[in-house]
């Protein structure tokens, strides 16, 4: 058994935890102590590496014994080093984290980035746990995923690779998504955000519009037609570029997680449709499975990082 410090890096809040991994692989994971602070991102990448630093020299000296430090954080990250990153943080392109914490604690670190982290944790110990290829989708505020071949992520030569939400759709054409093309990407009318951009270009003028994808959710919920029309047109597309992804990647399984697949059965169902629809014959038999960790696998996937860089 060892234990890790382990991170979540967002541009909203910076979670922290202790997660215990069985070195045979046989028990499930502990994950424990869970504590939050806000990232504060407005204030920069500089500032948020030195309060990052701070807050995991305080929790190393919460636990004797620690293995390493494992993070998932927003952001491109290859070797460490944050490469690029969007302007939900400002400034953090760049930043050596990596090497900052490792300087700071003195233990072996392993940095993903949180979809990534998201993935490990699913492959591993969550729903794709027995597969050795797994596509890992996260369909919350925004859309990302991750490819994990035996056990390890594949990043890719400019360490983008599993990018799903960036896949081209009809549905989308002409909707700004966040990487700023107009060209039809799935992420600006699948996501959260993107259930409530769906939902108020499809409204007439005398709906209402809404504010998030929880309020199409609610409305959904409370049997509303053009909200769950509106949910199942936006799951049946994400299906279809699902299906598309499989065609290229053919992996044993797909795991679908995030607060958008809690929606519901109506949602997971337009999905599938979807999914049968753009998947080729022999793809078509590759699994759709919920996540099955929910909020702990980034933390859980942070741990295995750390763990495969400690050797």
């Amino acid at each position: 058994m060892a234990t890790y410090l382990t991170v979540d890096l967002g541009g909203t809040k910076i979670a922290t935890g202790f997660v215990t991994l069985d070195d045979a692989g046989q028990a499930a994971p502990v994950v424990e102590d869970l504590r939050s602070v806000p990232t504060e991102a407005p204030r920069g990448g500089d500032d948020i590496l030195r309060r990052l630093a701070a807050l995991v020299a305080d929790r190393v000296r919460d636990r004797d014994g620690l293995a390493g430090v494992g993070i998932g954080s927003a952001g491109v990250v290859a070797d460490g080093t944050i490469i690029s990153s969007t302007d939900l943080i400002p400034g953090w392109t760049g930043q050596r984290v990596a090497e900052t914490l490792a300087e700071t604690t003195g233990l072996p670190v392993g940095m993903v980035n949180d979809v990534v982290a998201h993935g490990l944790g699913e492959a591993h110990h969550g729903a794709g746990r027995g597969h050795a290829r797994v596509l890992s989708v996260g369909v919350g505020t925004g859309i990302g995923g991750a490819i994990i071949v035996d056990g390890r992520p594949v990043t890719g030569a400019h360490a983008v690779a599993g990018h799903i939400g960036h896949i081209a759709h009809g549905l989308g054409r002409g909707v700004r998504c966040s990487c700023g093309t107009l060209a039809g990407h799935i992420e600006p009318v699948a996501s959260g955000t993107g259930l409530a951009t769906l939902y108020n270009l499809m409204k007439d003028d005398a709906v209402a519009e809404v504010a998030s994808g929880k309020d199409v959710s609610d409305l959904a919920a409370a049997g509303d037609a053009f909200a769950t029309e509106v949910i199942a047109r936006s799951a049946r597309a994400l299906g279809e570029a699902l299906g598309g992804a499989v065609n290229l990647l053919d992996p044993d399984a797909v795991v679908v997680s995030g607060s958008v697949a809690g929606s519901g059965a109506p949602w997971w169902d337009a999905l599938r449709a979807g999914f049968a629809d753009g998947a080729m014959a022999l793809t078509r038999t590759i699994p759709l499975l919920p996540g099955a960790l929910g909020g702990a696998a980034p933390l859980v996937g942070a741990a295995v990082a750390a763990a495969q860089a400690v050797g």
